[in-house]
């Protein structure tokens, strides 16, 4: 039933909306006011070190991102809401363990989320909408200038990692962000305390030494942002590094020790599709355009397009144990009409011949970074992993 504005009672609501939340499937639900200046600070300061890289976006849109009563007028409060997506069978140690494999980050191995979380918020203001009457609100899941770990964390969802990341204390990083800006007068939540202490793991691990100072990465240097954000060539310097990743990175989540914490999802949509969390580079390497565009329906991966899947693969063989089927496949790509893929298709092979030449430089780097980590697999994952 709709009530009048005048006569809500916004503790009540708000404890409403939580349930409501947790119904359609959230794990937490925080609410925040607008006040988003000091990290508007943060966010000038690492932009005008250029660490964004080519993500122009993120300074395109001004302060909206940092101001959200700019970009919805109107806007007093914020609500965040938590959804996890760790798989049961993520399969971590098999496929960083095995260099002629395919990793590819745990986020991206099931549905894209976009579209499923949104789905689910637009339903959770249905629901406040039958009880409040129209509001002011507009829904956001990584669709528009929004500082959604910013605001998580002003909400009391987690704390901000080391590595920038949110973090739950009794639920790890493996969780997706989504908000519903509001003109409601809702009671806020209070932010959580920070956890990390003097522990750097995430620090140590990153292959490319990507998180430059606590609290900061350098986009230029992250193997998440190389392999997807990126559109052109991938600088020589981390190739080697980048191992078999082919689709993001999670070195920095599996090493850190709020994760052994963490909740595997029950969402079948978020469940590996296509064999994606336990495939053979060459097999991926096969593909024709076709193919990538119709496995990877639905599904974030599509996202980065043909050409930039073939060069991030391209890379990842050339990082692999030299077999005469890797290099076969590699020979057959020489030709390949894009530009992008026949410079990564020549350096993977010349980086093979190094390493059957026995002179084993950076191209190892990578992989023994990986066994590395996997070594400290089994103690961050879910006791029912």
């Amino acid at each position: 039933m709709t009530t009048s504005k005048q006569s809500i009672d916004y503790q009540s609501l708000a404890k409403s909306i939580k349930l409501w939340g947790k119904e359609l499937g959230f794990q937490q639900i925080g609410i925040c006011d607008i006040d988003l200046s000091q990290d508007e600070r943060y966010l000038n300061a690492w932009l005008e070190q250029g660490m964004h890289g080519e993500m122009d976006y993120m300074a395109r849109h001004g302060q909206k991102r940092s101001r959200p009563e700019q970009l919805l007028p109107g806007t007093l409060t914020i609500l965040s809401l938590r959804m996890d997506y760790l798989p049961e069978n993520a399969n971590f140690s098999q496929s960083l363990g095995k260099d002629d494999q395919a990793y590819i980050a745990r986020y991206a191995l099931g549905r894209d989320y976009h579209k499923l979380i949104r789905k689910k918020l637009q339903l959770l203001a249905n629901k406040i909408t039958l009880y409040t009457g129209e509001f002011g609100h507009r829904v956001f899941v990584d669709s528009a200038p929004v500082m959604e770990r910013a605001i998580a964390t002003r909400a009391g969802i987690g704390f901000t990692g080391k590595h920038s990341l949110l973090i739950h204390k009794e639920a790890g990083s493996w969780f997706f962000l989504g908000e519903i800006y509001t003109d409601l007068p809702l009671p806020i939540d209070k932010p959580v305390e920070e956890g990390c202490g003097s522990c750097t793991a995430c620090m140590s691990i990153c292959p490319t030494q990507a998180i430059v100072a606590p609290y900061v990465v350098d986009s230029r240097r992250c193997i998440s942002y190389l392999t997807i954000e990126l559109r052109g060539s991938i600088p020589e310097e981390f190739r080697s590094l980048m191992g078999n990743r082919i689709y993001g990175c999670d070195d920095c989540q599996l090493t850190c020790p709020w994760n052994r914490f963490s909740n595997l999802t029950t969402m079948d949509d978020f469940k590996p599709r296509n064999n994606f969390n336990e495939t053979e580079l060459v097999g991926l390497f096969n593909w024709t355009e076709e193919e990538f565009l119709k496995r990877t329906e639905g599904s974030p991966i599509r996202r980065i397009g043909y050409d930039c899947w073939m060069r991030n693969i391209a890379v990842a063989l050339g990082n692999a144990k030299p077999t005469k089927q890797i290099q076969q496949v590699l020979k057959n790509k020489l030709e390949h009409k894009s530009e992008l893929i026949r410079e990564h298709v020549i350096w993977a092979l010349a980086n093979q011949e190094k390493t059957i030449a026995g002179n084993i430089d950076s191209s190892a780097k990578g992989f023994r970074q990986n066994l590395k980590l996997i070594n400290t697999i089994e103690k961050m994952l879910p006791r029912d992993a």
